[in-house]
């Protein structure tokens, strides 16, 4: 019985250190996993869409992307949802972008959403 409270204690104290989650901080390694759509809804100036488990950021004011020179690679994926809610995220949803817009690869780091003809910059948000 000894044994068995020390095993559960053991396997708790292991699921707090390591928060259950895949972007909180691995005690092992001190390192952080990927920021999640919740790590950027909490500002009004976000706008973000994600795919792959990856999170992408309105870069139109980042100046390193502005300098950027690309020509539209083949098409990366489609919005499919649009929703403010952390949650609700999963491959395809934008927090601003409308549902339809086309978002495009380039040969740069930058992806490039289409919106009534504007071409609007992402980058991925990853972390180290």
């Amino acid at each position: 019985m000894k044994a068995l409270k020390v095993f559960t204690v053991s396997i708790m104290a292991v699921l707090f250190l390591t928060d259950c989650s895949e972007d909180s901080r691995n005690p092992l390694t001190n390192t952080y996993g990927n920021p999640a759509p919740r790590d950027f809804l909490d500002s009004d100036n976000a706008d973000i869409f994600y795919f792959d488990g990856l999170v992408y950021s309105n870069a139109e004011d980042v100046k390193w992307v502005q300098e950027l020179e690309y020509e539209l690679g083949e098409p990366f994926g489609e919005i499919t949802r649009q929703t403010d809610k952390a949650v609700l995220f999963k491959d395809g949803t934008a927090n601003k972008l409308p549902e339809g817009t086309e978002v495009y690869k380039t040969e740069t780091p930058a992806y490039i959403a289409i919106v009534d003809g504007k071409e609007i910059p992402y980058i991925k948000m990853i972390e180290g």
